[in-house]
């Protein structure tokens, strides 16, 4: 990596200061208000070591391979998520403090379309487009899914489309697990909202965090599996699937197909 990708992955990461004598961080209130500790006396005992800090920036690495449980606990008690109206789910969305996630996204990116539509797409957390845009499927995702929805005779307005989590973590790096289980209420509020009657995962942290299984996406794909939410008494057909993200290979982009077009023919299946 050179000097320039360097620098801009340290902007990228927040670290955009290197003028204090001690290092900040930006993410903990504490240290935007409370004043400098001043220098203890030379007679004075050493303070004894206070716990460390979890930073989720330091969590995990933006090289690190994305994972997730098989099984997320939300830790963000859902009872606090109380939106009965997509509007409210958004502005609470632009309010939540639930995790530090929103204090380094320049937007959040917010689920946008038709929620009567009967189709919610999940896709991976927000990357660099997501959020500059404030728009999910902004980037390469974006144009792919296009190009499959105007193959299909489908409109991207038709859809409900929503990333895995409303904000993208510095440096396009993976959400951490803790991150992951304090956004997961979010997303089941909105699944609840919504009521669609087709779910797609496009991607394996949506896969797991959603369906809770450590199987091979390669395995799940092209089948549709029960998705069951907390607070929703029956389950929704839900159809994994590749993140549009990254199509690598033909085969990739093969199976791919066949997933749209299997919920084109579940889509004309369930009209009167």
């Amino acid at each position: 990596m050179d000097a320039l990708a360097l620098l801009t992955l340290q902007i990228d990461w927040g670290a955009d200061e290197a003028l204090a004598e001690q290092p900040v961080n930006r993410l903990l209130a504490s240290c935007l208000m409370a004043p400098a500790p001043s220098a203890a006396p030379p007679s004075a005992a050493p303070p004894s070591a206070s716990p460390t800090l979890a930073s989720p920036i330091a969590a995990a690495s933006p090289l690190s391979t994305p994972t997730a449980p098989s099984r997320l606990t939300p830790t963000y008690p859902p009872s606090e998520i109380t939106a009965s109206t997509l509007e409210e789910w958004r502005a609470g969305i632009r309010t939540f403090t639930g995790c530090a996630l929103p204090q380094t996204a320049t937007h959040p990116v917010l689920a946008e379309g038709d929620p009567t539509g009967g189709v919610l797409v999940i896709g991976d957390p927000p990357v660099a487009e997501d959020d500059r845009s404030g728009r999910p499927f902004s980037g390469a995702a974006g144009t792919n899914l296009d190009r499959i929805l105007a193959a299909l005779g489908l409109a991207r307005e038709a859809l409900m489309l929503a990333p895995l989590i409303p904000w993208r973590p510095p440096g396009n790096r993976p959400p951490t697990d803790a991150e992951l289980a304090q956004c997961l209420p979010l997303l089941h509020r909105l699944i609840i909202l919504c009521a669609p009657r087709h779910i797609v995962l496009t991607g394996i942290l949506p896969v797991r965090a959603l369906l809770g299984s450590a199987s091979s996406l390669r395995r799940l794909r092209g089948n549709w599996v029960d998705l069951r939410i907390p607070g929703r008494d029956k389950p929704i057909p839900a159809l994994p699937s590749f993140s549009l993200a990254n199509l690598k290979t033909s085969a990739e982009r093969r199976d791919v197909w066949y997933d749209w077009r299997l919920l084109h023919r579940s889509i004309q299946a369930s009209k009167p």
